[in-house]
């Protein structure tokens, strides 16, 4: 059997797609995927298509820059589709992908969570810092 050198050994984890590699492509993508206002456009879109004005009213305190960003991203990647509807004023819809479906199953889960366990969380957090005072 022949031995690979390391840079050998690194070319064939990307071409496995090793996401512990900071160089795969899918560390990128979890990279992208871990954002937060990924995980709240993605939630906020697996009932149904919006517009972007329902989303930003869905997704309260976020600027304007921020969705932009966030579904210009997700259009790039596969995961929403955007149609604009030719219309005074124009009017744009932003849905989720069949690939952004099994996404949005996903992080739904990890939202809801959240939501479950934050006392949880706060309680340990709290303790944390009653142990270990700055």
């Amino acid at each position: 059997m022949a031995t690979m050198t390391a840079a050998q050994r690194r070319e064939q984890a990307r071409a496995d797609y090793d996401a512990f590699l900071r160089d795969c492509p899918t560390n990128q993508l979890l990279g992208r995927l871990s954002d937060k206002w990924v995980g709240l456009v993605v939630a906020a879109l697996a009932p149904g298509p919006m517009r972007y004005s329902d989303l930003g009213r869905r997704i309260a305190g976020v600027s304007p820059k921020m969705p932009t960003q966030t579904l210009r991203a997700l259009e790039r990647d596969g995961i929403i589709t955007r149609t604009v509807t030719p219309s005074v004023p124009v009017r744009v819809d932003y849905e989720l992908t069949p690939l952004g479906a099994g996404l949005a199953a996903l992080l739904s889960a990890v939202k809801e969570w959240a939501e479950t366990h934050f006392d949880e969380v706060r309680t340990a957090r709290e303790r944390y810092d009653e142990q270990n005072p700055a």
